[in-house]
């Protein structure tokens, strides 16, 4: 087995190259989890959001229903009144 000896220039470049490496991925690593802690912040905001959204539906036709009974009773009234009259 022969080796290939290298400069002292180059073992430095290949140094520097790997010191960059780490760098960038101990960023990819801050930035990979900011990330999934801004991802998990807004799957909460939206299941907060998508249980609002099916409480407001409910009120909403519960409120649609309120409506068509007084519409009903307020006809029934009025009926009434025309009978009378």
């Amino acid at each position: 087995m022969t080796t290939t000896p290298i400069s002292v220039d180059e073992f430095q470049a290949l140094e520097q190259r790997v010191l960059r490496t780490v760098e960038l991925i101990r960023k990819e690593r801050e930035l990979r989890s900011t990330a999934e802690q801004e991802n998990s912040a807004l799957k909460e905001l939206l299941d907060h959001a998508s249980s609002e959204n099916t409480q407001l539906n409910s009120e909403i036709a519960a409120l649609r229903d309120e409506r068509t009974q007084v519409k009903s009773r307020v006809d029934a009234m009025l009926q009434q009144m025309d009978e009378i009259l």
